[in-house]
């Protein structure tokens, strides 16, 4: 049984809904700015402070601090929190984690002391130094609820189970359970998830990160691939006499401004998104290859400097979009990758993100 926080919320304020900061503390503080933010908002900040950025301490100190300033801040666990349990518990696999992974909370941790893994010959060490360093932090996190339940709406970070009584959805499910929008649930609110990026559903949709608001389904994901996809962004959802809104903060800085009407007829639309990069080449052309993507069973237009050829196998190299956009002349755009031939890799102020032809933008 998980631990779920219960309140009512004066629906005439504003409520805003983020999660899966991951590390990242000048953006998460330019998204409250973008939002105008203030105390008088209900903010939650619904898991994953921590990993894959640079300041997973920062941001669980300034979000800690947050919610003790502010009556109306509400703060639920992540899994992505809760790595130090994997040292308390002797799971060996935390070691190579720790080694592959620089931008981890539990490598901050050491470095803050000038220490190192090597520093320690076990697990039983290194979690002594974890509990006498940071006891308090961590004793915070896991003070932390697991879920926030409304009138209207519940907030966890990955999910319920489809059982009657979904109070007692196991701990682990609620934390770790992927694509949870695929699934289904028998409450009768809203059910708002992190921890699954959203453009993950969108293989056969005009490729984005923006939130998926499925009201019909009680189900709102939010995950913007944050830190974890080139083109990923921070999302909030906002929420004020039930109606629905989002905004965005995202890590790209290359402007230009589009000097050609483009339209694109037709209607290619996808994206790729680990692990379906296994792909079964159809017809190759010059700017892009038409190819079945093997675990989907759909076609999608890969570009060809992103397929890796190894003896019989194609794979795509990374995360891609496989859209291709309609832009308008003196539209702003915000460039992605332009060191491809022919067609540059954009996103547009909607969070679309696509390919459109060099010269539309006169690169």
């Amino acid at each position: 049984m998980i631990d779920v926080g219960r309140m009512h919320l004066d629906k005439t304020k504003r409520t805003i809904v983020i999660s899966d900061i991951h590390a990242n503390l000048k953006l998460f503080k330019e998204l409250l700015g973008k939002l105008n933010y203030t105390k008088e908002d209900y903010l939650f900040i619904n898991g994953d402070l921590c990993e894959k950025g640079p300041n997973s301490l920062e941001v669980v100190k300034y979000v800690r601090d947050l919610s003790e300033r502010f009556q109306n801040v509400y703060v639920t666990k992540g899994n992505c929190d809760l790595l130090y349990r994997y040292v308390f518990n002797g799971s060996e696999g935390i070691i190579p984690y720790m080694n592959k992974q620089p931008n981890s909370v539990l490598n901050e941790m050491l470095t803050i002391h000038s220490k190192t893994l090597d520093d320690f010959s076990n697990l039983t060490e290194l979690t002594h130094f974890y509990r006498e360093h940071f006891h308090d932090e961590i004793e915070w996190i896991e003070s932390l609820p697991t879920a926030y339940e409304t009138d209207d709406f519940i907030v966890i970070h990955a999910g319920i189970e489809n059982i009657e009584d979904w109070y007692q959805t196991e701990e682990r499910f609620a934390l770790y359970t992927d694509s949870f929008y695929e699934k289904e649930h028998q409450a009768d609110k809203t059910v708002i998830v992190g921890h699954w990026p959203v453009v993950n559903y969108r293989a056969k949709q005009i490729s984005s990160h923006n939130p998926l608001i499925d009201l019909d389904k009680k189900i709102i994901a939010l995950d913007g691939g944050n830190q974890i996809k080139k083109d990923g962004q921070l999302n909030a959802l906002i929420i004020i006499n039930d109606t629905f809104s989002y905004t965005y903060v995202d890590e790209l800085t290359e402007e230009m401004i589009v000097q050609i009407d483009y339209s694109d007829l037709a209607n290619r639309m996808g994206t790729v998104t680990y692990p379906n990069y296994e792909l079964r080449i159809l017809k190759r052309e010059e700017y892009f290859t038409l190819c079945e993507n093997m675990k989907l069973g759909i076609d999608q237009w890969i570009k060809n400097e992103y397929l890796v050829d190894n003896d019989d196998l194609t794979n795509c190299r990374t995360d891609l979009s496989t859209t291709f956009l309609s832009v308008n002349r003196d539209e702003k755009v915000w460039i992605v990758d332009k060191d491809c031939e022919g067609y540059i890799l954009i996103k547009r102020a909607n969070g679309e993100v696509g390919w459109i032809p060099k010269n539309c933008l006169n690169v």
